[in-house]
């Protein structure tokens, strides 16, 4: 005797049972090919780090001035490796041991959902989606026909889920040789947070940085430096690229076609 117990439907089974439509039949008729179109769309945790890297990098661009020469400063992500020898050294050193500055360097430390914004309603079966309008189709393909007829072209749309709105919290460190060098780089960071990070031809999140702490560090025997911390906060949206995102909605769409005849007598219309 089996003692597996059943498993529990999901809302969507339990219609399709009272429908009297087997929950398991596919319909082919919603089956759309990508041949020839761009990848499905997919935002993630590693976009809003990038943008992260590509404001400093492009927008912020800190720099330093030392011994009459102007460098830029790097930033880096903090690996768990990297972020390890930080807190136990309290600089960042490289494979020969020197000491690292100037330097930013960044770590993911969580997130959490937005829940005050919109959401997709169901992760399996997805009731929230926007639309966007393809510029060319190729259902309308130029003819004659067409043409004579006053033939309605068909729209074609991208499906596009409703993504999770997400607060993403990072911890970031600062290191330089000298307070004026620090102040620099801290006004331009204060200066571009409230707005949105990233590149403009991809993703952008908003940004938010509330305080700086910065200390000066003197150890005996090592060179001094000093360095600042702050916690930055990126709002967000996730659209994960697996397999319950693709199956939660059509990846296209096709608007109704229409043809217009107009009315063709074999007599005049007086005779009529």
């Amino acid at each position: 005797m089996s003692t597996k117990k059943p498993t529990p439907q999901t809302p969507a089974q339990a219609v399709q049972k009272e429908l009297g439509t087997p929950s398991t039949q596919k319909n082919r008729g919603h089956d759309t090919s990508l041949t020839g179109d761009s990848k499905p769309f997919s935002v993630g945790l590693t976009d809003i780090d990038t943008s992260i890297v590509y404001y400093f990098n492009n927008v912020i661009r800190p720099s330093v001035v030392q011994n009459g020469r102007k460098l830029n400063v790097p930033i880096i992500y903090g690996s768990p490796e990297r972020w390890k020898s930080v807190q136990a050294d309290g600089y960042y050193r490289d494979k020969e041991g020197k000491i690292q500055v100037p330097l930013i360097m960044f770590r993911r430390t969580g997130f959490e959902k937005n829940r005050t914004l919109t959401n997709k309603l169901d992760g399996n079966n997805a009731n929230n989606v926007q639309l966007f309008e393809q510029g060319y189709s190729r259902k309308n393909i130029y003819d004659r026909f067409a043409r004579l007829n006053n033939r309605k072209p068909v729209k074609e749309y991208a499906v596009v889920v409703m993504p999770d709105y997400v607060t993403v919290q990072y911890e970031c460190i600062i290191w330089t040789d000298y307070v004026e060098q620090m102040n620099n780089i801290v006004e331009g960071v204060n200066f571009a947070a409230d707005s949105y990070w990233g590149d403009p031809s991809k993703f952008q999140f908003r940004s938010k940085i509330d305080s700086f702490a910065t200390s000066v560090e003197l150890n005996t025997g090592q060179d001094r430096s000093v360095k600042t911390t702050f916690n930055l906060e990126m709002n967000g949206y996730i659209i994960p690229d697996t397999i319950n995102q693709s199956i939660a909605h059509s990846k296209k769409a096709y608007s109704t076609a229409q043809v217009s005849f107009g009315l063709e007598v074999e007599r005049r219309v007086d005779e009529l």
